[in-house]
Protein backbone atom coordinates (compact mmCIF):
# COMPACT_ATOMS: atom_id res chain seq x y z
CA UNK A 1 0.00 0.00 0.00
CA UNK A 2 1.08 3.46 -0.56
CA UNK A 3 3.08 4.99 2.31
CA UNK A 4 2.99 1.75 4.13
CA UNK A 5 -1.12 2.49 4.96
CA UNK A 6 -2.72 -0.49 6.37
CA UNK A 7 -6.39 -1.80 6.40
CA UNK A 8 -8.59 -3.20 8.11
CA UNK A 9 -8.97 -6.88 6.85
CA UNK A 10 -13.12 -6.64 8.36
CA UNK A 11 -14.72 -3.24 7.42
CA UNK A 12 -11.88 -1.74 5.16
CA UNK A 13 -10.84 1.11 7.44
CA UNK A 14 -7.95 2.69 7.48
CA UNK A 15 -5.44 1.80 10.26
CA UNK A 16 -3.26 4.15 12.06
CA UNK A 17 0.38 3.14 11.46
CA UNK A 18 0.90 3.02 15.15
CA UNK A 19 -1.89 0.77 15.40
CA UNK A 20 -0.50 -2.95 16.31
CA UNK A 21 -3.29 -5.10 15.74
CA UNK A 22 -3.87 -6.52 12.26
CA UNK A 23 -8.14 -5.24 12.83
CA UNK A 24 -9.35 -2.19 13.89
CA UNK A 25 -11.20 -2.01 17.42
CA UNK A 26 -15.02 -2.33 16.04
CA UNK A 27 -13.92 -5.58 14.03
CA UNK A 28 -12.19 -7.10 16.96
CA UNK A 29 -14.79 -7.17 19.36
CA UNK A 30 -17.10 -8.87 16.84
CA UNK A 31 -14.63 -11.50 15.39
CA UNK A 32 -15.15 -15.02 16.16
CA UNK A 33 -13.26 -16.19 18.51
CA UNK A 34 -10.40 -18.59 17.24
CA UNK A 35 -11.34 -22.23 17.46
CA UNK A 36 -10.40 -24.12 20.04
CA UNK A 37 -7.76 -27.22 19.04
CA UNK A 38 -9.85 -30.86 18.61
CA UNK A 39 -9.52 -33.45 20.52
CA UNK A 40 -8.74 -36.97 19.37
CA UNK A 41 -9.10 -40.20 20.82
CA UNK A 42 -5.85 -42.05 20.85
CA UNK A 43 -5.36 -45.43 19.11
CA UNK A 44 -3.88 -47.39 22.29
CA UNK A 45 -7.75 -46.70 23.85
CA UNK A 46 -9.30 -49.59 22.00
CA UNK A 47 -6.90 -51.73 23.41
CA UNK A 48 -8.58 -51.47 26.80
CA UNK A 49 -10.30 -54.43 27.73
CA UNK A 50 -13.07 -52.52 29.54
CA UNK A 51 -13.56 -50.28 26.33
CA UNK A 52 -14.06 -53.62 24.28
CA UNK A 53 -16.19 -54.89 26.96
CA UNK A 54 -18.35 -51.94 26.88
CA UNK A 55 -18.61 -51.96 23.12
CA UNK A 56 -19.26 -55.76 22.90
CA UNK A 57 -22.17 -54.91 24.92
CA UNK A 58 -23.50 -51.86 23.55
CA UNK A 59 -23.29 -49.72 27.09
CA UNK A 60 -22.45 -46.65 25.27
CA UNK A 61 -22.65 -44.74 28.37
CA UNK A 62 -19.79 -47.05 30.03
CA UNK A 63 -18.12 -46.54 26.92
CA UNK A 64 -18.20 -43.52 26.77
CA UNK A 65 -16.86 -42.90 30.61
CA UNK A 66 -14.14 -45.14 30.27
CA UNK A 67 -13.25 -43.42 26.54
CA UNK A 68 -13.10 -39.96 28.57
CA UNK A 69 -11.13 -41.27 31.34
CA UNK A 70 -8.15 -42.49 28.91
CA UNK A 71 -7.93 -40.27 26.49
CA UNK A 72 -8.23 -37.68 29.71
CA UNK A 73 -11.22 -35.67 27.94
CA UNK A 74 -14.17 -33.89 29.09
CA UNK A 75 -17.68 -34.47 28.34
CA UNK A 76 -17.51 -31.04 26.24
CA UNK A 77 -14.28 -32.00 24.44
CA UNK A 78 -16.61 -35.57 23.44
CA UNK A 79 -19.88 -33.63 22.36
CA UNK A 80 -17.65 -32.20 19.84
CA UNK A 81 -16.21 -35.18 18.44
CA UNK A 82 -19.42 -36.99 18.32
CA UNK A 83 -21.95 -34.29 17.57
CA UNK A 84 -24.25 -35.25 20.68
CA UNK A 85 -24.59 -32.58 23.31
CA UNK A 86 -23.01 -32.40 26.90
CA UNK A 87 -26.45 -32.64 28.50
CA UNK A 88 -27.25 -35.70 26.67
CA UNK A 89 -23.39 -37.43 27.19
CA UNK A 90 -24.28 -36.34 30.99
CA UNK A 91 -27.37 -38.32 31.32
CA UNK A 92 -25.87 -41.22 29.31
CA UNK A 93 -23.20 -41.08 31.57
CA UNK A 94 -25.61 -41.32 34.85
CA UNK A 95 -27.79 -44.06 33.31
CA UNK A 96 -30.38 -42.10 33.15
CA UNK A 97 -30.67 -42.07 29.16
CA UNK A 98 -30.00 -44.44 26.75
CA UNK A 99 -27.80 -44.28 23.10
CA UNK A 100 -30.46 -47.01 20.43
CA UNK A 101 -30.59 -44.64 17.43
CA UNK A 102 -28.69 -46.03 14.76
CA UNK A 103 -27.92 -42.59 13.17
CA UNK A 104 -26.85 -41.32 16.58
CA UNK A 105 -24.63 -44.70 17.49
CA UNK A 106 -22.82 -43.81 14.15
CA UNK A 107 -22.01 -40.85 14.72
CA UNK A 108 -20.50 -40.87 18.27
CA UNK A 109 -18.57 -44.39 17.06
CA UNK A 110 -17.54 -41.97 14.55
CA UNK A 111 -16.37 -39.57 16.89
CA UNK A 112 -14.43 -41.37 18.66
CA UNK A 113 -12.80 -43.05 15.84
CA UNK A 114 -13.61 -46.73 16.77
CA UNK A 115 -11.82 -48.88 14.55
CA UNK A 116 -14.34 -50.58 11.60
CA UNK A 117 -13.33 -53.77 12.24
CA UNK A 118 -14.84 -53.32 15.76
CA UNK A 119 -18.22 -52.76 15.01
CA UNK A 120 -20.29 -53.47 11.83
CA UNK A 121 -22.87 -50.85 11.99
CA UNK A 122 -21.78 -48.26 8.47
CA UNK A 123 -20.07 -45.41 9.78
CA UNK A 124 -20.04 -41.91 7.49
CA UNK A 125 -16.95 -41.97 4.89
CA UNK A 126 -15.80 -45.84 6.00
CA UNK A 127 -16.72 -48.74 3.82
CA UNK A 128 -19.51 -50.86 4.86
CA UNK A 129 -19.47 -54.84 5.54
CA UNK A 130 -20.59 -56.56 2.70
CA UNK A 131 -20.96 -59.84 4.51
CA UNK A 132 -24.24 -60.80 6.59
CA UNK A 133 -22.48 -63.11 8.87
CA UNK A 134 -18.92 -64.40 9.55
CA UNK A 135 -17.32 -67.14 11.54
CA UNK A 136 -18.94 -66.46 14.96
CA UNK A 137 -22.32 -67.27 12.88
CA UNK A 138 -22.44 -71.15 12.58
CA UNK A 139 -26.00 -71.98 11.19
CA UNK A 140 -24.98 -69.92 7.60
CA UNK A 141 -28.77 -69.26 7.83
CA UNK A 142 -28.59 -65.55 6.76
CA UNK A 143 -25.92 -66.25 3.85
CA UNK A 144 -28.27 -65.51 0.75
CA UNK A 145 -26.18 -67.60 -1.67
CA UNK A 146 -27.26 -70.63 -0.07
CA UNK A 147 -30.01 -72.74 -1.40
CA UNK A 148 -33.53 -71.08 -1.00
CA UNK A 149 -35.17 -74.37 -0.18
CA UNK A 150 -37.61 -74.59 2.99
CA UNK A 151 -35.28 -76.44 4.84
CA UNK A 152 -33.26 -73.02 5.23
CA UNK A 153 -36.19 -71.21 5.03
CA UNK A 154 -36.97 -73.03 8.68
CA UNK A 155 -33.52 -72.83 9.66
CA UNK A 156 -33.34 -68.55 9.29
CA UNK A 157 -36.28 -67.78 10.97
CA UNK A 158 -35.14 -70.56 13.86
CA UNK A 159 -32.12 -68.25 14.10
CA UNK A 160 -33.78 -65.04 14.22
CA UNK A 161 -36.03 -66.51 17.07
CA UNK A 162 -32.94 -67.66 18.95
CA UNK A 163 -30.66 -64.57 18.16
CA UNK A 164 -27.29 -64.55 17.47
CA UNK A 165 -24.56 -64.90 19.78
CA UNK A 166 -24.04 -62.32 22.64
CA UNK A 167 -21.34 -60.82 21.44
CA UNK A 168 -22.41 -60.70 18.24
CA UNK A 169 -26.02 -59.16 18.85
CA UNK A 170 -25.45 -55.58 18.71
CA UNK A 171 -23.45 -54.86 15.50
CA UNK A 172 -24.46 -58.03 13.27
CA UNK A 173 -26.24 -56.13 10.25
CA UNK A 174 -26.63 -56.82 6.37
CA UNK A 175 -26.23 -53.32 4.14
CA UNK A 176 -25.26 -52.70 0.67
CA UNK A 177 -23.88 -55.41 -1.17
CA UNK A 178 -24.76 -58.09 1.42
CA UNK A 179 -28.49 -56.74 1.54
CA UNK A 180 -28.67 -56.64 -2.27
CA UNK A 181 -27.41 -59.82 -2.51
CA UNK A 182 -30.06 -61.51 -0.50
CA UNK A 183 -32.75 -59.23 -2.35
CA UNK A 184 -31.35 -60.88 -5.73
CA UNK A 185 -31.70 -63.79 -4.67
CA UNK A 186 -35.14 -63.98 -3.56
CA UNK A 187 -36.20 -62.34 -6.84
CA UNK A 188 -34.24 -64.78 -9.07
CA UNK A 189 -34.19 -67.96 -7.28
CA UNK A 190 -36.33 -71.08 -8.61
CA UNK A 191 -38.98 -72.53 -5.93
CA UNK A 192 -38.99 -75.94 -4.94
CA UNK A 193 -42.43 -77.98 -3.78
CA UNK A 194 -43.37 -78.14 -0.50
CA UNK A 195 -44.90 -80.72 0.96
CA UNK A 196 -44.15 -83.09 3.30
CA UNK A 197 -46.10 -86.65 4.04
CA UNK A 198 -45.16 -88.13 7.49
CA UNK A 199 -47.65 -90.23 9.60
CA UNK A 200 -50.29 -88.67 11.94
CA UNK A 201 -52.95 -85.83 10.97
CA UNK A 202 -52.88 -83.74 7.81
CA UNK A 203 -53.04 -79.90 8.83
CA UNK A 204 -56.11 -78.80 8.10
CA UNK A 205 -57.61 -75.21 6.53
CA UNK A 206 -59.38 -74.54 9.53
CA UNK A 207 -56.37 -74.27 11.79
CA UNK A 208 -54.73 -72.29 9.09
CA UNK A 209 -57.60 -70.09 9.01
CA UNK A 210 -56.96 -69.75 13.08
CA UNK A 211 -53.47 -69.03 12.52
CA UNK A 212 -53.73 -66.33 9.93
CA UNK A 213 -56.07 -64.81 12.07
CA UNK A 214 -54.06 -64.55 15.10
CA UNK A 215 -51.43 -62.59 13.02
CA UNK A 216 -53.91 -59.88 11.55
CA UNK A 217 -55.28 -59.68 15.35
CA UNK A 218 -51.72 -59.01 16.38
CA UNK A 219 -51.07 -56.17 13.39
CA UNK A 220 -54.32 -54.90 14.56
CA UNK A 221 -53.05 -54.63 18.12
CA UNK A 222 -49.54 -53.37 16.72
CA UNK A 223 -51.57 -50.06 15.08
CA UNK A 224 -53.56 -48.85 18.66
CA UNK A 225 -50.60 -49.86 21.18
CA UNK A 226 -47.36 -50.19 19.91
CA UNK A 227 -44.75 -52.99 19.42
CA UNK A 228 -43.67 -52.81 23.15
CA UNK A 229 -45.35 -55.76 24.25
CA UNK A 230 -45.81 -57.78 20.89
CA UNK A 231 -42.24 -58.83 20.00
CA UNK A 232 -42.59 -61.36 22.14
CA UNK A 233 -46.28 -62.72 21.52
CA UNK A 234 -44.98 -62.51 17.82
CA UNK A 235 -42.28 -64.98 18.62
CA UNK A 236 -44.12 -67.76 20.09
CA UNK A 237 -46.54 -67.46 17.21
CA UNK A 238 -43.72 -68.00 14.86
CA UNK A 239 -42.67 -70.63 16.82
CA UNK A 240 -45.54 -72.40 16.31
CA UNK A 241 -45.62 -72.28 12.81
CA UNK A 242 -42.05 -73.34 12.44
CA UNK A 243 -42.99 -76.46 14.34
CA UNK A 244 -45.93 -77.26 12.19
CA UNK A 245 -43.55 -76.89 9.47
CA UNK A 246 -41.10 -79.52 10.57
CA UNK A 247 -43.60 -82.00 11.80
CA UNK A 248 -46.85 -81.45 10.12
CA UNK A 249 -48.02 -83.52 7.42
CA UNK A 250 -49.13 -81.79 4.47
CA UNK A 251 -49.89 -81.58 0.62
CA UNK A 252 -48.75 -78.75 -1.65
CA UNK A 253 -51.11 -76.44 -1.54
CA UNK A 254 -51.33 -76.69 2.30
CA UNK A 255 -47.32 -76.01 2.64
CA UNK A 256 -47.40 -73.07 0.20
CA UNK A 257 -50.21 -71.64 2.71
CA UNK A 258 -48.46 -72.50 5.73
CA UNK A 259 -44.89 -71.04 4.54
CA UNK A 260 -46.98 -67.49 3.19
CA UNK A 261 -48.96 -67.56 7.03
CA UNK A 262 -45.22 -67.92 8.21
CA UNK A 263 -43.94 -64.98 5.55
CA UNK A 264 -46.40 -62.74 7.28
CA UNK A 265 -45.84 -63.65 11.08
CA UNK A 266 -42.09 -63.56 10.66
CA UNK A 267 -42.46 -59.82 8.93
CA UNK A 268 -44.79 -58.82 11.58
CA UNK A 269 -42.35 -59.99 14.32
CA UNK A 270 -39.44 -58.04 12.77
CA UNK A 271 -41.58 -54.89 12.79
CA UNK A 272 -42.34 -55.32 15.87
CA UNK A 273 -38.57 -56.42 17.27
CA UNK A 274 -38.07 -52.94 15.39
CA UNK A 275 -40.31 -50.82 17.14
CA UNK A 276 -39.09 -51.84 20.53
CA UNK A 277 -35.83 -50.58 19.16
CA UNK A 278 -33.78 -53.79 18.24
CA UNK A 279 -32.52 -53.22 14.30
CA UNK A 280 -30.29 -55.78 14.03
CA UNK A 281 -32.54 -58.64 15.59
CA UNK A 282 -35.27 -57.28 13.74
CA UNK A 283 -33.49 -57.58 10.22
CA UNK A 284 -32.74 -61.26 11.29
CA UNK A 285 -36.55 -62.05 10.79
CA UNK A 286 -36.89 -59.63 7.89
CA UNK A 287 -34.12 -61.90 6.24
CA UNK A 288 -36.03 -64.83 7.40
CA UNK A 289 -39.52 -63.54 6.39
CA UNK A 290 -38.07 -62.95 2.58
CA UNK A 291 -37.36 -66.68 2.74
CA UNK A 292 -40.73 -67.54 3.86
CA UNK A 293 -42.09 -65.11 0.96
CA UNK A 294 -40.27 -66.98 -1.11
CA UNK A 295 -41.22 -70.92 -0.21
CA UNK A 296 -45.08 -70.11 -0.28
CA UNK A 297 -44.72 -68.21 -3.94
CA UNK A 298 -46.20 -64.91 -2.68
CA UNK A 299 -44.65 -62.09 -4.07
CA UNK A 300 -46.74 -59.63 -2.07
CA UNK A 301 -45.32 -60.80 1.07
CA UNK A 302 -42.04 -60.68 -0.13
CA UNK A 303 -42.70 -56.79 -1.16
CA UNK A 304 -44.18 -56.40 2.15
CA UNK A 305 -41.00 -57.79 4.00
CA UNK A 306 -38.70 -55.71 1.53
CA UNK A 307 -40.94 -52.55 2.38
CA UNK A 308 -40.13 -53.24 6.17
CA UNK A 309 -36.56 -53.55 5.18
CA UNK A 310 -36.68 -50.08 3.52
CA UNK A 311 -37.97 -48.40 6.80
CA UNK A 312 -35.14 -50.20 8.44
CA UNK A 313 -32.70 -48.97 6.12
CA UNK A 314 -33.83 -45.35 6.19
CA UNK A 315 -33.97 -45.16 9.99
CA UNK A 316 -30.63 -46.29 10.55
CA UNK A 317 -28.65 -44.46 8.46
CA UNK A 318 -28.63 -46.72 5.11
CA UNK A 319 -31.10 -44.35 3.19
CA UNK A 320 -29.88 -46.40 -0.07
CA UNK A 321 -30.54 -50.05 1.06
CA UNK A 322 -34.01 -48.29 1.50
CA UNK A 323 -34.14 -47.07 -2.19
CA UNK A 324 -32.86 -50.49 -3.26
CA UNK A 325 -35.03 -52.75 -1.36
CA UNK A 326 -38.45 -50.75 -2.15
CA UNK A 327 -37.23 -50.45 -6.28
CA UNK A 328 -36.60 -54.46 -6.05
CA UNK A 329 -40.31 -54.58 -4.65
CA UNK A 330 -41.91 -52.96 -7.62
CA UNK A 331 -39.87 -54.38 -10.39
CA UNK A 332 -41.25 -58.14 -8.65
CA UNK A 333 -45.15 -56.91 -8.54
CA UNK A 334 -44.95 -55.05 -11.70
CA UNK A 335 -47.36 -57.13 -13.28
CA UNK A 336 -49.96 -56.73 -10.50
CA UNK A 337 -52.72 -54.39 -10.52
CA UNK A 338 -52.34 -53.81 -6.92
CA UNK A 339 -52.79 -50.03 -6.63
CA UNK A 340 -52.55 -49.94 -2.84
CA UNK A 341 -49.08 -52.08 -2.90
CA UNK A 342 -47.42 -50.07 -5.36
CA UNK A 343 -48.22 -46.66 -3.07
CA UNK A 344 -46.86 -48.08 -0.27
CA UNK A 345 -43.86 -49.23 -1.96
CA UNK A 346 -43.45 -45.93 -3.82
CA UNK A 347 -43.69 -43.92 0.10
CA UNK A 348 -40.96 -46.17 1.45
CA UNK A 349 -38.89 -45.15 -2.02
CA UNK A 350 -39.53 -41.34 -1.60
CA UNK A 351 -38.09 -41.64 2.06
CA UNK A 352 -34.76 -43.22 1.50
CA UNK A 353 -34.77 -40.15 -1.84
CA UNK A 354 -35.45 -37.32 0.98
CA UNK A 355 -32.73 -38.65 3.31
CA UNK A 356 -30.49 -38.97 0.69
CA UNK A 357 -31.46 -35.10 -0.22
CA UNK A 358 -32.56 -36.09 -3.81
CA UNK A 359 -35.32 -33.78 -3.54
CA UNK A 360 -36.76 -34.59 -7.23
CA UNK A 361 -36.56 -37.96 -7.20
CA UNK A 362 -38.47 -37.83 -3.60
CA UNK A 363 -41.57 -35.92 -5.02
CA UNK A 364 -41.43 -37.66 -8.19
CA UNK A 365 -41.95 -40.82 -6.31
CA UNK A 366 -44.46 -39.16 -3.75
CA UNK A 367 -46.41 -37.89 -6.79
CA UNK A 368 -46.76 -41.20 -8.44
CA UNK A 369 -47.84 -43.17 -4.46
CA UNK A 370 -50.70 -40.65 -4.62
CA UNK A 371 -52.00 -41.19 -8.30
CA UNK A 372 -51.63 -44.95 -7.67
CA UNK A 373 -53.48 -44.53 -3.91
CA UNK A 374 -56.20 -42.20 -5.83
CA UNK A 375 -57.67 -45.37 -7.60
CA UNK A 376 -58.35 -47.27 -4.93
CA UNK A 377 -57.80 -50.77 -4.01
CA UNK A 378 -58.26 -53.71 -5.72
CA UNK A 379 -58.68 -57.17 -5.33
CA UNK A 380 -55.31 -57.98 -5.88
CA UNK A 381 -54.25 -56.13 -2.73
CA UNK A 382 -52.84 -57.63 0.37
CA UNK A 383 -55.38 -57.99 3.27
CA UNK A 384 -53.19 -57.01 5.46
CA UNK A 385 -52.34 -53.26 3.81
CA UNK A 386 -55.49 -51.95 5.15
CA UNK A 387 -54.16 -48.60 6.02
CA UNK A 388 -53.08 -47.47 2.51
CA UNK A 389 -54.95 -44.08 2.07
CA UNK A 390 -54.41 -40.88 1.85
CA UNK A 391 -53.60 -40.54 5.49
CA UNK A 392 -50.35 -42.26 5.14
CA UNK A 393 -49.37 -40.26 1.78
CA UNK A 394 -50.17 -37.14 3.52
CA UNK A 395 -47.69 -38.77 6.52
CA UNK A 396 -45.06 -39.35 4.42
CA UNK A 397 -44.64 -36.78 2.50
CA UNK A 398 -44.64 -34.83 5.84
CA UNK A 399 -41.88 -36.55 6.89
CA UNK A 400 -40.11 -36.27 3.51
CA UNK A 401 -40.28 -32.41 3.74
CA UNK A 402 -38.86 -32.37 6.78
CA UNK A 403 -35.79 -34.55 5.83
CA UNK A 404 -35.42 -31.87 2.76
CA UNK A 405 -35.49 -29.33 5.17
CA UNK A 406 -38.81 -27.77 4.34
CA UNK A 407 -40.83 -27.24 7.14
CA UNK A 408 -43.62 -25.09 6.08
CA UNK A 409 -44.80 -27.80 3.30
CA UNK A 410 -44.41 -30.57 6.17
CA UNK A 411 -46.37 -29.22 8.23
CA UNK A 412 -49.28 -28.78 5.58
CA UNK A 413 -49.05 -32.31 4.87
CA UNK A 414 -49.11 -33.26 8.34
CA UNK A 415 -51.94 -31.50 9.35
CA UNK A 416 -53.99 -33.29 6.75
CA UNK A 417 -52.31 -36.20 8.23
CA UNK A 418 -53.23 -35.51 11.46
CA UNK A 419 -56.93 -35.17 10.01
CA UNK A 420 -57.47 -38.18 7.98
CA UNK A 421 -56.21 -41.07 10.46
CA UNK A 422 -58.00 -43.40 12.46
CA UNK A 423 -57.85 -42.03 16.14
CA UNK A 424 -57.55 -45.14 17.18
CA UNK A 425 -54.99 -45.51 15.74
CA UNK A 426 -52.84 -43.52 18.35
CA UNK A 427 -48.79 -44.56 17.76
CA UNK A 428 -49.43 -43.14 14.45
CA UNK A 429 -51.36 -40.21 15.66
CA UNK A 430 -48.16 -39.69 18.24
CA UNK A 431 -45.87 -40.05 15.69
CA UNK A 432 -47.95 -37.39 13.08
CA UNK A 433 -48.07 -34.74 15.65
CA UNK A 434 -44.32 -35.15 17.30
CA UNK A 435 -43.52 -34.61 13.53
CA UNK A 436 -45.93 -31.67 13.25
CA UNK A 437 -44.60 -30.46 16.57
CA UNK A 438 -40.81 -30.35 15.36
CA UNK A 439 -41.81 -28.86 11.42
CA UNK A 440 -43.89 -26.02 13.89
CA UNK A 441 -40.86 -24.86 15.70
CA UNK A 442 -38.10 -24.84 12.35
CA UNK A 443 -41.30 -22.96 10.90
CA UNK A 444 -40.86 -20.46 13.78
CA UNK A 445 -43.52 -21.20 15.83
CA UNK A 446 -42.46 -21.82 18.92
CA UNK A 447 -46.10 -21.60 21.08
CA UNK A 448 -47.84 -24.29 18.10
CA UNK A 449 -44.90 -26.41 18.09
CA UNK A 450 -45.27 -26.96 22.16
CA UNK A 451 -48.74 -27.18 22.06
CA UNK A 452 -48.74 -29.87 19.68
CA UNK A 453 -45.84 -31.59 21.13
CA UNK A 454 -48.09 -31.91 24.07
CA UNK A 455 -51.37 -33.49 22.06
CA UNK A 456 -48.49 -36.39 21.14
CA UNK A 457 -46.98 -36.93 24.73
CA UNK A 458 -50.60 -37.35 25.97
CA UNK A 459 -50.83 -40.29 23.57
CA UNK A 460 -47.06 -41.68 24.08
CA UNK A 461 -47.88 -41.94 28.24
CA UNK A 462 -49.82 -45.35 27.15
CA UNK A 463 -47.66 -46.37 24.12
CA UNK A 464 -44.54 -48.59 24.11
CA UNK A 465 -42.22 -47.76 21.09
CA UNK A 466 -38.51 -46.81 20.37
CA UNK A 467 -39.83 -45.15 17.21
CA UNK A 468 -41.55 -42.78 19.01
CA UNK A 469 -39.19 -42.50 21.90
CA UNK A 470 -36.45 -41.34 19.45
CA UNK A 471 -39.30 -39.06 17.81
CA UNK A 472 -39.84 -37.41 21.59
CA UNK A 473 -35.43 -36.97 21.90
CA UNK A 474 -35.50 -35.47 18.72
CA UNK A 475 -38.58 -32.60 19.82
CA UNK A 476 -36.03 -32.17 23.04
CA UNK A 477 -33.10 -31.48 20.60
CA UNK A 478 -35.30 -29.02 18.94
CA UNK A 479 -36.21 -26.97 21.97
CA UNK A 480 -32.02 -26.82 23.03
CA UNK A 481 -32.01 -23.31 21.61
CA UNK A 482 -35.66 -22.32 23.28
CA UNK A 483 -34.23 -23.51 26.83
CA UNK A 484 -34.65 -20.61 28.72
CA UNK A 485 -38.11 -19.97 27.75
CA UNK A 486 -41.08 -21.23 29.91
CA UNK A 487 -42.76 -23.06 27.23
CA UNK A 488 -40.01 -25.04 26.01
CA UNK A 489 -38.41 -25.38 29.41
CA UNK A 490 -42.14 -27.51 30.51
CA UNK A 491 -41.81 -29.38 27.42
CA UNK A 492 -38.51 -30.85 28.12
CA UNK A 493 -39.19 -31.49 31.51
CA UNK A 494 -42.48 -33.77 30.84
CA UNK A 495 -40.59 -35.43 27.64
CA UNK A 496 -37.80 -36.79 29.90
CA UNK A 497 -40.70 -37.64 32.09
CA UNK A 498 -42.61 -39.41 29.26
CA UNK A 499 -39.32 -41.25 27.75
CA UNK A 500 -38.93 -44.32 30.26
CA UNK A 501 -42.70 -45.08 29.28
CA UNK A 502 -42.22 -45.39 25.83
CA UNK A 503 -39.56 -47.67 26.27
CA UNK A 504 -40.22 -50.86 24.12
CA UNK A 505 -39.11 -53.87 25.29
CA UNK A 506 -38.82 -57.38 23.97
Amino acid sequence: MPGGERRCPGCGCRLSRYNPDTSCASCARTAPAAPSPVSVVPDGVWQDPRVLDALRAGDFGRLSRRIRHLATLRQQDLADLTGLSQSFLSLLESGTRRLTNIDKVAAFLDGVSAPADLVAVHLPGRMPPTRLADSTDDSGATDPSLPWTAHRMVTALADAVEGPTMERRNFLTATGLALTAYIHHWSTAETEPLERAVAGARIPDSLLDHLQATTDHLRLMDASDGSGALADLGKAHLNVLLRLLRQGSYREATGRRLAAITADTAAQTGWFTFDSGHPVAAQRYLLGALRAAHAGADVRLGAGALSYLAIHGYSTGRPRDAVVAARAAREKIRHLDAPALHAMLLTRQARGHAKLGERQAALKALGQAAEHCSRGRSEHDPHWLYWMQDGEIHSQAGSCHLDLGEPAPALDSLVRAREAHNPAEARTRALIMSRASIAHIRNGDLEAGCTTAHDALTLAERLRSARLRDHLEDIAEELAPYRDTPPARDLTERVIATLPLTEGRT
